[in-house]
């Protein structure tokens, strides 16, 4: 298996992958299973477990029962097994900022008829439900600033931190992902033109030109 090439830009190591890879989120297809395949929750840092307790009352009413159980008991993260900061999740496997809207058609609509009240109520999934972040929900509804933790924002990037403070950027190619990858050639959109803003809001819009640059090099 060949090595994919590594280049840095402005301090930081990307695989080359974010620049050739092309990527759209599809809902339609995956349904936002990268919010509850895998058996850990979301990477975070200790500023943004401050900002997610600060957005809990907002994003509380879309919780499921159990995952408010959860939070209660231990809290909206926790130390994984491999030392690591992670978002709490429900029967080792969902984010406890889950819940789920109805599919219909092309479309995700709430379960019922009354907005906000009824999103809150479709909490579990079904074989026609999208899964989605609470978090987020209660940013866009203005009822919290904190929109959703940066490792959930730049996925399928992952971000990796090295010893004196280096950062890695790497491309995370899912099977899950393969309606994404499919939509983004049809878009021809590269996955960092896909994830212009949190790229931006991770490391700044200088350093994300920086990067536009030199995927205008590599043609």
């Amino acid at each position: 298996m060949s090595q994919i090439p590594i280049l840095e830009v402005g301090g930081v190591l990307i695989s080359t992958q974010i620049l050739t890879e092309r990527f759209c989120c599809d809902l339609d297809a995956c349904g936002g299973a990268c919010c509850v395949e895998g058996d850990a929750g979301a990477p975070v840092t200790l500023d943004e477990i401050g900002e997610i307790e600060a957005s809990l009352d907002a994003a509380w009413p879309y919780m499921s029962a159990t995952a408010q159980s959860v939070v209660d008991r231990q809290g909206v993260a926790y130390t994984d097994v491999e030392g690591d900061l992670v978002t709490s999740i429900v029967n080792g496997k969902d984010c406890v900022f889950t819940f789920y809207e109805q599919v219909s058609g092309s479309k995700f609509q709430a379960s019922g008829a009354n907005g906000q009240e009824s999103r809150a109520k479709s909490q579990e999934p079904t074989d026609k439900s999208c899964c989605l972040c609470a978090l987020e929900a209660a940013c866009r509804a203005g009822k919290s600033r904190f929109m959703k933790p940066i490792s959930c924002a730049l996925y399928p990037i992952r971000e990796k931190r090295f010893s004196g403070g280096l950062v890695g950027l790497n491309y995370h190619r899912w099977a899950i992902c393969e309606g994404a990858r499919k939509r983004g050639q049809e878009l021809n959109l590269p996955l960092y033109r896909f994830l212009r803003e949190p790229l931006i809001r991770r490391f700044g819009e200088a350093w994300y030109n920086e990067l536009c640059e030199v995927a205008a090099l590599l043609g």
